[in-house]
């Protein structure tokens, strides 16, 4: 979304979130007078009161009479202090006292309202939090302010909590104003049609608001028509309202042809939701009971050009969507406004722009049927049956989100058998047991835990037993024994503690959810009088009121996860969505391919996700993993294409659409230190600029939607292409090669890499109209290397130093990850205050890292503590994560942390401080050390930009190898660079940027690499000296070495390595006719060679096999594959002199040999070889590669060795390293001497 578009919308939901009542439309008014403490004592009811003067009577704020308060006979959560306001007022506060001079407050109590004293509504702060916090003593006053404010008439107090060393006391008062409301009723058959003048309606804007309640789960509640099948519905959809808009225009593969915007949950509740529809033009903005969705349509779709009329209630009769599936509202509007009109008093002055249809009353009756909630799974609702009856008959309603529960048991007379119904993997199972006999089960409903109201049938009459659920049955016919009689007591939900039996102590919990319409024997039960105490008993219940609550509304699953939920808590689905975490928040790939290069990875496709837990996704690429790590991005049109017959009124043109969005794009290219892109434009009589006036023929478009004529790698404001610049094209008086339209191909080839115009995303060209004029186009992968936030670093040399960025905004989801390395004991990372919240990550201890912080539950910490302190220098990573659910940390590889967050508590997390890295408000406790790619809620900040500003700081940070040099393997060494490491492979028998590519080369019969331990002419060494020359210098003596090689061959005798001395001293490795490895060490000219067998198996068998040799002196040790490992003693001598040659391959009667050596000399070796190392000398790969450190030669003889792919081969110098000077000289030769070409 462009920024003008994203401020616009911004706006709407501005002022979307104001109220709109047409009461105070454009007024400025308070809403905060007292209402309680002017009412009548008559006004105030209870529960039960503790005496004449504790009455309620005695309940309003300040009040000294009496008692000085309201305080029950028993002090119980099942108490209640009512307020009667005498009409439908605003409320917008409440204050809270306890008894006046007494020991007697609450600690905390829930807020509940009514319009009639029926059917209440919990109010709830923060959409979730249940309680309100009450008094610490009798006299101050705790005032809450409402947000938002509510509607009602009555309101109820119940304490949950007191001073323990008194009882329950209260004091009230209420506040707020009156209020206007104005209804409407539809019976279900009803409607309403309202006409208006055509200059009555702005062309622009359409704003309908209103607020409605019905216990119904569908109908129409308002319905627009226009031409071509474009209208506006918004329905009633099991208790979910449903925007639906179609702009009749729009092609059908159009996704704005059709569109549905859906909001609200429960809202079959019998309580008032409000509805604010704004449609202007193309924008939408669609508001239930404060949670909006915004939409804005592409192109010119407008859902403003419709009919003059608009229904309410249902849809016409005449109307033209005859075959609009559809059924009419079953409840009150209130307060309904189109465009500022009033509606329902039009309606009650029935102005002629009002038809009525049906039944249409201007009341709202209140409900008849009482709902029980069951808190808990220990809840439990006991009511007495109809003994003597020979049946079972049993009726109710249920609705709940718990996939599982105990909903109902009774024990049947005459005998031990129970009936027992429990909701299972959300169907209904009703069991029948009766003793000596099988139990008898009965299956039926599915879903039945959708939050939908469900009901239920029970009958056992005769060998009959069914159950039926929302019309449907299933029914069991058995013989069943003995006489059936209804039992003496129905407990819904779960057991009293002094009850065992059927249904009670098994592996299912109570139900919890809600329970209404009961009827046992045909006869009503009235939950009333069993809270009144004169019917049944109960435990946990929440009597004419249904507490259900959608806590997947609004969703807290981020990035498409799916939420379900339970009654007490939800959870998220997080499968493939790309991210992970209780809220789907975190994000499983790493943010670049410089990311993954420093886990150790290979090149190969990967997903990156460049913002992290942004909203933008993971993207797949390719990640060229070579010293510089390039990332490359496919799109659908790499091939060679070629353009005929266009010209100048029919171009060509062509679009690409790339493996990530154009979103994606940008994070990618805006991280990168630079990205380029490769477009080749071949021509034949064809021209990029016409030929008189240079007007260009051809074009390219970037993402910004740009239309360029730059090639050639040209600047973007020069109108040439490259060899224009350079003044070499083909014909001097045109600045393109093309451009001089040749008979013969040519071409233009650009490497673009302005990052602002990357990616191409269309390529036009319209100068192919001529006879035999043609053209072709090639468009390469975007390209781009560099991260500028994973190595971006700031070094913070004092305690007191910090920096500074604006305030964090991750109210209900919050990550911060950076990376960080000290030798401080403790230091505060990062720190954000609020007035009362915070968060903050610091260093606590040496081997401890804390992340605490407070969004009004009271302070909370996660640590991680390692057994090895994080104060040693090296880079750690740190990442905390902080949502509704539950807050993290994880520290490296060690395992997380997690702190469950409380249920029903705060969620959000507002801070107003900056935020501070490296330190703290206080200048206290600051960090000493290095942080770098430091990311909020996956927004990098710039450390060094602003470390260059701030004293004590420093921008970058040095010393990569301590903590990244393992990745240098087989023998690579680590070298710094200021923005990260690179491994120098010279001393490496392996290539790579890892070192870890191995280098293999397959030997044909007589092929042989000859590897010459000489120093170079130009360099003079000690025998001090570290370099290869000195080490293999003729007067150096060896008192051990490392030998390892790998192969792969069918061929024997055959001869692995041979080393040699100026002295006819000498190693050999060579495999016996029979495929046995054997190893032979003369270190004595006078005496005979030791041969050492290794029988382990035939390695001649067309495997790869390692073999690994290590001489200390006398011992020889041998390891192959890893695992078969010997060990030997010498007897030739433990010192092996002058070194003088390697050979691999066939060597021709090497002076001083065994004949067994001889022998395999002569054969050679023919296969694979790989990885091959004799101390710090690579012979094949110095062989393979020019260039690697001075001192030693290597020679391939005979045939020339054929290369086979080891693990990606490279040239030396490619990817970072300059090529070491040239010395070597090669020689490639038969074994009679003559040189091949």
């Amino acid at each position: 979304m462009d920024p003008a578009a994203g401020a616009f919308l911004g706006l709407l939901f501005l002022l979307s979130a104001q109220p709109w009542s047409p009461v105070v439309a454009g007024n400025t008014y308070t809403c905060d007078a007292p209402l309680a403490s002017t009412l009548p004592r008559e006004s105030f009811s209870s529960s039960s009161e503790l005496s004449s003067s504790h009455g309620p009577g005695f309940a309003s704020l300040n009040r000294r009479d009496g008692a000085g308060g309201w305080s029950p006979l028993v002090s119980d959560k099942y108490q209640w202090l009512q307020i009667d306001l005498g009409e439908r007022m605003e409320v917008t506060a409440v204050a809270t006292q306890g008894g006046y001079g007494s020991s007697d407050w609450v600690t905390s109590y829930i807020l509940m309202f009514s319009d009639g004293g029926r059917n209440w509504k919990q109010y709830r702060r923060e959409e979730s939090i249940s309680g309100f916090p009450g008094n610490t003593n009798a006299d101050s006053v705790v005032h809450y302010r409402l947000q938002p404010p509510f509607e009602a008439r009555f309101l109820r107090f119940l304490p949950l909590a007191w001073n323990p060393k008194g009882r329950i006391g209260m004091r009230i008062e209420v506040y707020g104003c009156a209020y206007r409301s104005e209804m409407v009723n539809f019976d279900g058959k009803s409607s309403l049609l309202y006409t208006f003048n055509q200059k009555s309606v702005s062309p622009t804007k359409d704003v309908i608001s209103l607020k409605f309640k019905t216990r119904q789960t569908d109908g129409i509640l308002l319905h627009r028509e226009g031409q071509n099948g474009k209208h506006i519905t918004l329905e009633l959809v099991k208790g979910k309202l449903i925007l639906s808009l179609n702009s009749g225009h729009a092609s059908l593969s159009s996704p704005d042809a059709h569109v549905t915007l859906t909001l609200g949950s429960l809202l079959d509740d019998q309580h008032w939701h409000s509805v604010l529809i704004e449609l202007l033009n193309s924008h939408v903005n669609f508001t239930v009971d404060r949670h909006t969705q915004h939409f804005q349509a592409k192109g010119e779709s407008s859902y403003l050009d419709l009919d003059y009329e608009i229904s309410f209630g249902g849809i016409p009769g005449h109307g033209k969507s005859v075959a609009f599936p559809h059924k009419n509202f079953h409840g009150c509007f209130e307060n309904l406004y189109y465009n500022g009109v009033d509606i329902i008093d039009l309606s009650k002055k029935h102005k002629p722009q009002i038809h009525l249809m049906g039944n249409v009353s201007f009341s709202c009756s209140q409900p008849q049927n009482v709902p029980v909630t069951f808190l808990s799974s220990r809840s439990y609702l006991a009511l007495p049956g109809t003994p003597g009856e020979d049946k079972v008959s049993v009726t109710f309603q249920f609705r709940t989100w718990n996939r599982a529960g105990l909903l109902l048991t009774t024990q049947l007379q005459h005998g031990p058998g129970a009936l027992v119904l429990v909701l299972n993997d959300g169907k209904l199972q009703l069991s029948l047991s009766q003793p000596g006999h099988p139990a008898r089960d009965v299956t039926t409903g599915a879903g039945l835990s959708d939050g939908q109201w469900h009901s239920v049938s029970l009958s056992l009459k005769g060998n009959h037993l069914s159950v039926m659920v929302d019309g449907e049955a299933a029914t069991v016919a058995h013989s069943l024994r003995g006489r059936i009689d209804s039992g003496d007591t129905y407990y819904w939900g779960g057991c009293p503690d002094s009850r065992s039996g059927p249904g009670c102590g098994g592996p299912l919990a109570g139900f919890q959810g809600c329970v209404r319409l009961i009827s046992i024997g045909d006869k009503a039960v009235d939950p009333i009088t069993v809270q009144q105490g004169a019917f049944g008993s109960f435990r946990d219940l929440q009597i004419d009121t249904c507490g259900l609550m959608d806590r997947c509304l609004p969703s807290y699953c981020e990035h498409g996860g799916e939420c379900s939920q339970s009654w007490d808590t939800f959870s998220c689905d997080c499968a493939h969505t790309g991210y992970t975490g209780a809220t789907c928040h975190s994000s499983l790939y790493e943010q670049s391919c410089e990311a993954h290069k420093h886990r150790g990875n290979s090149s190969g496709l990967y997903y990156i996700d460049s913002d992290g837990s942004g909203p933008l996704g993971p993207a797949l690429v390719y990640c060229n993993m070579t010293d510089t790590t390039w990332t490359s991005v496919q799109h659908n049109g790499s091939h060679l294409a070629r353009v005929k017959s266009s010209n100048g009124e029919s171009p060509h043109p062509v679009f690409f659409k790339y493996t990530a969005s154009m979103d994606q794009l940008q994070a990618i290219i805006d991280r990168a230190d630079h990205c380029q892109q490769e477009l080749a434009f071949h021509c034949k009589k064809s021209r990029l600029s016409a030929s008189h006036d240079g007007t260009p023929v051809s074009w390219w478009v970037g993402r910004t939607n740009e239309t360029h004529t730059y090639w050639g790698g040209s600047l973007p404001d020069a109108q040439k292409c490259a060899c224009g610049l350079q003044g070499n094209c083909l014909d001097s008086q045109y600045y393109c090669n093309c451009d001089a339209a040749r008979n013969e191909w040519t071409s233009d080839t650009v490497v673009l890499s302005h990052k602002e115009h990357l990616p191409v995303t269309q390529v036009a060209m319209r100068d192919t109209g001529q006879p035999h004029s043609e053209a072709a186009y090639a468009l390469g992968p975007l390209l781009c290397w560099g991260d500028n936030s994973f190595w971006n670093s700031a070094s913070f040399n004092t305690e007191t130093s910090y920096l500074h960025f604006p305030t964090f905004r991750g109210e209900l989801s919050a990550d911060v990850s950076f990376f960080f390395k000290t030798t401080a004991p403790s230091g505060v990372f990062v720190e954000n205050l609020g007035i009362t919240d915070f968060i903050r990550l610091e260093l606590h201890a040496p081997a401890e890292v804390t992340f605490s912080f407070d969004v009004g539950n009271g302070r909370c910490e996660v640590t991680v503590r390692s057994p090895t302190p994080f104060n040693d220098n090296r880079w750690h990573h740190v990442r905390a994560e902080r949502n509704v659910k539950e807050a993290s940390l994880q520290v490296d590889q060690l395992p997380s942390k997690t702190q469950p967050a409380p249920a029903d508590g705060h969620a959000r997390l507002q801070l107003n401080s900056q935020l501070f890295v490296g330190g703290t408000a206080t200048r206290q406790r600051g960090f000493l050390g290095c942080i770098r790619s430091l990311r909020l809620n996956g927004l990098a900040l710039d450390l060094e930009e602003r470390a260059t500003m701030t004293p004590g700081v420093e921008p970058g940070c040095p010393g990569h190898c301590s903590s990244y040099g393992h990745l240098c393997r087989n023998g690579g060494r680590c070298r710094e660079r200021p923005r990260g490491i690179a491994c120098d492979c010279a001393f490496s028998a392996y290539d790579g940027p890892f070192c870890e590519s191995e280098i293999s080369a397959y030997f044909g019969t007589g092929s042989s690499v000859i590897y010459n331990f000489q120093e170079h002419s130009n360099y003079t060494f000690s025998k001090n000296s570290s370099s290869f020359a000195a080490l293999f210098h003729e007067d150096l003596t060896l008192a051990g070495e490392m030998a390892t090689l790998s192969f792969r061959t069918t061929g024997t005798p055959s001869l692995l390595l041979y080393v040699s001395s100026f002295y006819e001293e000498y190693l050999s490795v060579i495999l016996a006719p029979n495929g046995s490895l054997q190893i032979r060490y003369k270190l004595d000219r006078h005496q005979e060679p030791d041969v050492f067998n290794f029988g382990f198996k035939n390695l001649a068998d067309g495997q790869l096999h390692q073999v690994k040799i290590h001489r200390d002196a006398a011992l020889v040790s041998v390891e192959v594959n890893q695992n078969a490992r010997r060990q030997v003693i010498l007897s030739s001598g433990t010192e092996f002199n002058a070194v003088k040659s390697l050979t691999l391959g066939t060597i021709l009667e090497p002076p001083g040999a065994d004949p067994d050596t001889l022998r395999a000399g002569a054969r050679g070796f023919t296969g694979c070889l790989s990885a091959v190392r004799f101390g710090p000398a690579a012979p094949l790969k110095a062989a393979l590669r020019p260039g690697g450190p001075p001192g030693h030669r290597a020679r391939p003889r005979g045939r020339r060795v054929p290369l086979r792919g080891g693990g990606g081969i490279r040239s030396p110098g490619a990817g970072g390293h300059p090529p070491a000077r040239r010395w070597r000289r090669w020689f490639w030769t038969n074994r009679w001497g003559r040189t091949l070409s």
